[in-house]
């Protein structure tokens, strides 16, 4: 373990995971939060309470964490490491629904601090599907977890997964009833695609070098296009998936705070404050897709063969799987710049960039003999399968002839970079240490949702095309 970590919590903390035995904590937050650890980020007094349904001891769930997560991490670590961090770990047994087991948290909460004589910081992880957040809510005001230590010493907070809701009226909802029982600074909704690195250092790429934001409006920029494409089907979550459907999954959350990065106006600082409130003018400028024609002109909506034949899929589903949207932003900027945003499963390959087109300059030298055919600069951001940005220059051929061709500036995250932090490291990391930078605000929120709901209203009328597994989609234009 790295010692004397200059970024490590000094106050002692315990988190608190619902749904600890999930598939989220299987593939994710077990392996970050070990990471953490073994690079010495974790608290030197920190306790974790897995809470699930499953009849296990403290040493079985230890050993369920090292059998399902830790022994498929990429990562070298000591026994003295792994030893250490599992001795931190321990395990409650209980239903979402049963009262006696938030008592009981409460009860090992209240032990540890009377072991340590003061008050801990307190985090509540809702790693479950988002029709248990109510019940588990509800829990936990009535046990009285969370409630502060009577000295206000200790910090408590809520991290929620996405989707945040299912509309613009649950999420409201949902949002109504955290704020009952949190303040905003205590409620942390994750998208975790904003802990990217690559797409954290969009922010960075545009303000901080001067060549790019004279060039980032509509004079320059001819179009947008922000792609989530997934080569994987829908897999053994056909149920969940079937009530939910690729734009409330991808669309609301993910695709949509992309946008935002790449559209928002310079924030003031690098507060959290500063950058949310950035984000949320964006979104709050979309122009709506509120009209039964508008959907059919702007939003194409697909699915996968087979998808109905998936267990826990409805014979007649209209759940779409893949999604393409033309959206406009109603501000100078970006006047008449549309933005294309597409997402889908079981497509040809798993790719997830952003590409920004810019116009063709209005005087070109180049050969008569390429006259006819456009030239414009592309500015790319890759986030998957490679990790880097990538602006597109036109050349002169070496040789004799008058000959063009292009050549791409590459900055790449995969090369030369001894530090890689996965997105849930900084997620936790972020949270511990009360960084809200990269979690949904409540504005954000209503106003993506303001946005999606019209859409997911209206398309219904709308031809739900069907496509081939590995193929590109529907392939229809809009």
């Amino acid at each position: 373990m790295i010692k004397n970590n200059k970024y490590k919590i000094l106050t002692p903390t315990t988190l608190v995971i619902f749904g600890a035995t999930g598939d989220l904590v299987r593939r994710k937050l077990a392996a970050a939060l070990f990471n953490l650890y073994c690079k010495g980020f974790m608290p030197d007094v920190f306790q974790i309470i897995g809470f699930s349904r499953r009849d296990y001891t403290d040493k079985q769930f230890r050993n369920f964490l090292i059998k399902e997560a830790i022994n498929n991490m990429d990562l070298k670590y000591s026994e003295e490491d792994l030893t250490g961090f599992l001795n931190k770990i321990i395990y409650q047994k209980g239903f979402f629904g049963d009262i006696n087991a938030y008592k009981n948290i409460r009860h090992k909460l209240n032990e540890n601090g009377n072991v340590l004589n003061m008050c801990a910081n307190k985090l509540y992880y809702l790693a479950v599907p988002p029709n248990f957040y109510m019940e588990i809510l509800n829990n936990l005001s009535v046990s009285g977890l969370t409630m502060s230590c009577s000295d206000e010493s200790g910090w408590t907070r809520i991290l929620i997964e996405k989707p945040f809701g299912r509309d613009i009226d649950t999420a409201i909802n949902l949002d109504d009833i955290l704020a009952k029982l949190f303040k905003e600074e205590q409620i942390y909704r994750i998208d975790h695609y904003l802990a990217k690195d690559t797409i954290r250092n969009i922010i960075f790429f545009r303000f901080s070098n001067v060549i790019f934001e004279p060039l980032w409006n509509s004079r320059f920029i001819e179009k947008v296009e922000i792609k989530l494409l997934e080569k994987e089907d829908v897999e053994n979550r056909g149920s969940y998936y079937d009530s939910v459907g690729a734009l409330r999954d991808v669309g609301q959350n993910h695709v949509l705070q992309m946008l935002a990065l790449v559209a928002m106006e310079c924030p003031e600082n690098l507060s959290a404050g500063s950058i949310r409130k950035k984000r949320a003018e964006v979104f709050n400028s979309i122009v709506p897709i509120n009209t039964k024609n508008s959907a059919k002109q702007f939003a194409v909506r697909g699915q996968y063969e087979g998808y109905r034949d998936i267990k826990g899929v409805g014979k007649d589903s209209n759940t779409e799987t893949y999604f393409k949207i033309k959206s406009f932003l109603k501000n100078s900027r970006w006047k008449n710049v549309p933005f294309y945003m597409e997402s889908g499963k079981a497509l040809k390959e798993k790719r997830i960039e952003i590409v920004i087109y810019f116009r063709e300059a209005s005087k070109l030298i180049c050969p008569d003999s390429y006259k006819n055919n456009y030239y414009r600069n592309i500015f790319t951001i890759k986030i998957y399968p490679e990790e880097g940005i990538f602006i597109r220059f036109w050349i002169k051929k070496q040789g004799l002839l008058q000959e063009l061709e292009y050549r791409d500036f590459i900055f790449s995250y995969n090369k030369g970079m001894e530090i890689k932090a996965g997105e849930y490291e900084k997620v936790l990391l972020d949270c511990f240490s009360g960084d809200q930078t990269l979690f949904t605000s409540t504005e954000e929120i209503k106003h993506t949702w303001r946005f999606i709901t019209p859409v997911l209203n209206n398309w219904n009328g709308n031809e739900l095309y069907t496509y081939k597994k590995g193929s590109a989609g529907p392939g229809v234009s809009i």
